[in-house]
């Protein structure tokens, strides 16, 4: 397994799939902590995975879970489909809040404790300061 994290545009990344932190109503009323596939259209991504992330309330409405079911239920849905290269953003750390140096703690172990040895997985973040936050929590 090689997971790594890179400041980049994950919608530049020639992956086998892209995971897009939607709004649950860009999944016909998905809920948060689901996911689901399309294809990946013009990008260089063959897939989008898009998974609907929590709204940060401060931690004790469940959100920690939530978050942690994008991670797993993306990574299922990859595996399902013989995806075997995925690139996450940081999910709920812009306009939904989520401290991303929680978000990073979870997105970093739940992606440890399910992905196998053959998986790349990016954590393509969009700013060098989030990207030293993913960088920590893969050391």
């Amino acid at each position: 397994m090689n997971i790594t994290a890179i400041q980049a545009d994950i919608t530049t990344l020639a992956v086998d799939a892209i995971v897009n932190a939607a709004n649950s109503s860009l999944l016909g009323g998905g809920k948060t902590g689901d996911a689901k596939l399309t294809g990946g259209y013009r990008l260089p991504a063959k897939h989008i995975i898009h998974t609907v992330g929590p709204v940060w309330h401060g931690g004790q409405q469940g959100e920690p879970e939530l978050l942690a079911s994008c991670y797993r239920k993306s990574l299922a849905i990859a595996h399902a489909q013989g995806l075997r290269s995925i690139a996450f953003p940081s999910i709920s750390t812009g306009v939904y809040g989520y401290p991303v140096a929680q978000a990073a703690h979870i997105a970093v172990a739940t992606v440890r404790a399910l992905a196998n040895e053959h998986d790349a997985i990016v954590f393509g973040c969009f700013s060098a300061a989030d990207l030293a936050v993913y960088q920590r929590a893969l050391s």
